[in-house]
Protein backbone atom coordinates (compact mmCIF):
# COMPACT_ATOMS: atom_id res chain seq x y z
CA UNK A 1 0.00 0.00 0.00
CA UNK A 2 1.76 3.52 -1.35
CA UNK A 3 1.53 6.49 1.67
CA UNK A 4 0.08 9.50 1.04
CA UNK A 5 3.13 11.33 0.15
CA UNK A 6 4.24 8.82 -2.64
CA UNK A 7 1.15 9.27 -4.22
CA UNK A 8 0.92 13.09 -3.93
CA UNK A 9 4.41 12.78 -5.71
CA UNK A 10 2.95 10.74 -8.33
CA UNK A 11 0.44 13.25 -9.06
CA UNK A 12 3.15 16.14 -8.94
CA UNK A 13 5.01 14.25 -11.69
CA UNK A 14 2.00 13.52 -13.71
CA UNK A 15 1.36 17.17 -13.38
CA UNK A 16 4.44 17.73 -15.50
CA UNK A 17 3.76 15.29 -18.10
CA UNK A 18 0.53 16.45 -19.49
CA UNK A 19 1.98 19.45 -19.95
CA UNK A 20 4.38 17.37 -22.62
CA UNK A 21 1.71 15.31 -23.40
CA UNK A 22 -0.72 17.98 -24.30
CA UNK A 23 2.32 19.33 -26.77
CA UNK A 24 2.59 16.02 -28.48
CA UNK A 25 -1.28 15.41 -28.61
CA UNK A 26 -1.68 19.12 -30.44
CA UNK A 27 1.04 18.38 -32.64
CA UNK A 28 0.16 14.88 -33.87
CA UNK A 29 -3.58 16.56 -34.11
CA UNK A 30 -2.03 19.35 -37.13
CA UNK A 31 -0.37 16.36 -39.21
CA UNK A 32 -2.77 13.46 -39.01
CA UNK A 33 -6.34 15.22 -40.28
CA UNK A 34 -7.52 11.42 -41.63
CA UNK A 35 -6.27 9.74 -38.19
CA UNK A 36 -9.92 9.46 -36.87
CA UNK A 37 -10.69 7.29 -40.30
CA UNK A 38 -7.78 5.37 -40.77
CA UNK A 39 -8.17 4.30 -36.85
CA UNK A 40 -11.43 3.40 -37.38
CA UNK A 41 -10.48 0.84 -40.34
CA UNK A 42 -7.24 -0.37 -38.52
CA UNK A 43 -9.55 -1.22 -35.58
CA UNK A 44 -12.47 -3.22 -37.37
CA UNK A 45 -9.27 -5.59 -39.28
CA UNK A 46 -8.00 -6.32 -36.17
CA UNK A 47 -9.93 -6.06 -33.25
CA UNK A 48 -12.98 -8.73 -33.17
CA UNK A 49 -15.55 -6.96 -30.46
CA UNK A 50 -18.05 -9.26 -28.86
CA UNK A 51 -21.24 -9.08 -30.85
CA UNK A 52 -24.12 -6.78 -30.32
CA UNK A 53 -22.05 -4.94 -27.22
CA UNK A 54 -22.44 -1.99 -25.36
CA UNK A 55 -19.82 0.09 -26.86
CA UNK A 56 -18.60 3.43 -25.03
CA UNK A 57 -16.78 6.48 -26.74
CA UNK A 58 -16.76 10.27 -25.76
CA UNK A 59 -17.11 13.42 -27.04
CA UNK A 60 -13.99 14.75 -28.27
CA UNK A 61 -12.72 17.78 -26.92
CA UNK A 62 -10.28 20.46 -28.73
CA UNK A 63 -7.18 17.71 -30.59
CA UNK A 64 -8.52 14.69 -29.28
CA UNK A 65 -8.65 12.10 -31.63
CA UNK A 66 -11.83 12.04 -32.82
CA UNK A 67 -14.26 9.08 -32.40
CA UNK A 68 -17.30 10.04 -34.13
CA UNK A 69 -16.66 7.83 -37.44
CA UNK A 70 -15.97 4.46 -34.90
CA UNK A 71 -18.95 5.24 -32.75
CA UNK A 72 -21.08 5.86 -35.93
CA UNK A 73 -19.87 2.73 -37.37
CA UNK A 74 -20.63 0.73 -34.35
CA UNK A 75 -24.34 1.81 -34.73
CA UNK A 76 -24.40 0.74 -38.46
CA UNK A 77 -23.16 -2.48 -37.15
CA UNK A 78 -25.80 -3.10 -34.63
CA UNK A 79 -23.64 -2.15 -31.61
CA UNK A 80 -25.42 -0.23 -28.95
CA UNK A 81 -23.35 3.02 -28.40
CA UNK A 82 -23.17 4.81 -25.57
CA UNK A 83 -21.69 8.13 -24.18
CA UNK A 84 -20.77 8.68 -20.88
CA UNK A 85 -22.56 11.37 -18.26
CA UNK A 86 -20.14 12.73 -14.94
CA UNK A 87 -22.41 12.79 -11.96
CA UNK A 88 -19.80 15.02 -10.07
CA UNK A 89 -16.08 14.64 -8.91
CA UNK A 90 -14.76 11.24 -7.47
CA UNK A 91 -17.55 9.37 -9.04
CA UNK A 92 -17.58 6.60 -11.66
CA UNK A 93 -19.03 7.96 -15.11
CA UNK A 94 -22.80 6.57 -15.79
CA UNK A 95 -23.31 5.73 -20.17
CA UNK A 96 -26.58 6.49 -21.57
CA UNK A 97 -27.20 5.24 -25.58
CA UNK A 98 -26.42 7.51 -28.65
CA UNK A 99 -27.58 7.13 -32.07
CA UNK A 100 -26.42 9.72 -34.91
CA UNK A 101 -28.53 12.86 -34.84
CA UNK A 102 -29.55 12.30 -31.55
CA UNK A 103 -29.64 15.86 -29.25
CA UNK A 104 -27.05 16.54 -26.87
CA UNK A 105 -27.11 18.32 -23.95
CA UNK A 106 -23.92 20.39 -22.88
CA UNK A 107 -21.78 19.05 -20.35
CA UNK A 108 -19.70 21.82 -19.56
CA UNK A 109 -15.80 22.40 -20.81
CA UNK A 110 -17.00 21.96 -24.43
CA UNK A 111 -18.09 18.21 -23.72
CA UNK A 112 -21.85 17.05 -24.58
CA UNK A 113 -23.86 13.85 -23.11
CA UNK A 114 -26.88 12.40 -23.99
CA UNK A 115 -30.08 13.74 -22.06
CA UNK A 116 -31.46 12.45 -19.01
CA UNK A 117 -34.26 10.24 -20.97
CA UNK A 118 -31.87 8.41 -22.80
CA UNK A 119 -31.27 4.38 -21.76
CA UNK A 120 -28.96 4.26 -19.24
CA UNK A 121 -27.03 1.04 -20.18
CA UNK A 122 -23.13 -0.64 -18.71
CA UNK A 123 -20.63 -0.67 -21.75
CA UNK A 124 -18.99 -3.96 -22.12
CA UNK A 125 -15.94 -2.31 -24.33
CA UNK A 126 -14.77 1.14 -23.54
CA UNK A 127 -13.14 3.51 -25.84
CA UNK A 128 -11.07 5.76 -23.75
CA UNK A 129 -9.69 9.14 -23.99
CA UNK A 130 -5.75 9.96 -22.68
CA UNK A 131 -3.01 12.44 -23.15
CA UNK A 132 -0.26 9.71 -23.58
CA UNK A 133 0.21 6.09 -23.50
CA UNK A 134 2.99 3.36 -23.28
CA UNK A 135 3.63 -0.33 -24.46
CA UNK A 136 3.07 -1.34 -20.33
CA UNK A 137 -0.81 -1.13 -21.07
CA UNK A 138 -1.32 2.32 -18.88
CA UNK A 139 -2.38 5.51 -19.88
CA UNK A 140 -2.13 9.25 -18.76
CA UNK A 141 -5.51 10.49 -18.15
CA UNK A 142 -6.37 14.76 -17.69
CA UNK A 143 -6.43 13.38 -13.81
CA UNK A 144 -9.86 13.53 -12.46
CA UNK A 145 -9.58 9.46 -12.50
CA UNK A 146 -13.19 9.21 -13.91
CA UNK A 147 -11.96 6.32 -16.23
CA UNK A 148 -9.82 4.65 -13.30
CA UNK A 149 -12.80 4.57 -10.85
CA UNK A 150 -15.07 3.55 -13.99
CA UNK A 151 -13.15 0.94 -15.20
CA UNK A 152 -12.65 -0.77 -11.76
CA UNK A 153 -16.47 -0.69 -10.53
CA UNK A 154 -16.94 -2.30 -14.00
CA UNK A 155 -14.07 -5.10 -13.73
CA UNK A 156 -15.14 -6.08 -10.36
CA UNK A 157 -18.25 -6.92 -11.75
CA UNK A 158 -17.96 -8.47 -15.15
CA UNK A 159 -15.32 -8.62 -18.16
CA UNK A 160 -14.91 -5.46 -19.99
CA UNK A 161 -12.19 -4.42 -22.76
CA UNK A 162 -10.74 -1.27 -22.61
CA UNK A 163 -9.34 0.29 -25.47
CA UNK A 164 -7.19 3.63 -25.40
CA UNK A 165 -7.52 5.88 -28.90
CA UNK A 166 -4.85 7.68 -29.64
CA UNK A 167 -2.44 9.27 -31.92
CA UNK A 168 0.56 7.54 -32.27
CA UNK A 169 2.88 10.66 -31.85
CA UNK A 170 1.21 10.17 -28.16
CA UNK A 171 3.12 7.42 -27.59
CA UNK A 172 5.46 7.51 -24.00
CA UNK A 173 8.35 5.61 -23.24
CA UNK A 174 6.59 5.00 -19.83
CA UNK A 175 3.56 6.39 -18.15
CA UNK A 176 3.95 7.86 -15.05
CA UNK A 177 1.09 5.54 -12.65
CA UNK A 178 -0.36 5.51 -9.96
CA UNK A 179 -1.78 2.34 -7.17
CA UNK A 180 -5.22 3.20 -8.73
CA UNK A 181 -4.42 3.27 -12.59
CA UNK A 182 -6.66 0.47 -14.25
CA UNK A 183 -4.31 -0.53 -17.61
CA UNK A 184 -5.92 -1.46 -20.99
CA UNK A 185 -6.64 -3.83 -23.12
CA UNK A 186 -5.62 -2.49 -26.52
CA UNK A 187 -4.46 0.93 -27.68
CA UNK A 188 -5.20 1.46 -31.30
CA UNK A 189 -3.93 4.43 -33.28
CA UNK A 190 -3.62 5.41 -36.94
CA UNK A 191 -0.52 3.35 -37.35
CA UNK A 192 -1.18 0.49 -35.30
CA UNK A 193 -3.16 -2.01 -32.57
CA UNK A 194 -0.86 -2.74 -29.88
CA UNK A 195 -2.57 -5.96 -28.03
CA UNK A 196 -1.81 -5.85 -24.29
CA UNK A 197 -3.75 -8.22 -22.44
Amino acid sequence: MMNTSNIDEIDQRKKLLRKEAKTNRAEAYKHNPNAADQLCRRLFETISLPAHSVVSAYWPLGDELDPMPLLQTLHHKDFTPVLPVMLGASKPLVFRSWAPGDTLDDAGFGTKEPSADKDELEPNVLFVPLLAFDRAGYRLGYGGGFYDRTLDKLRAKKSVIAIGIAYAGQEMPAVIRGPYDQPLDYIVTEQEVIELS
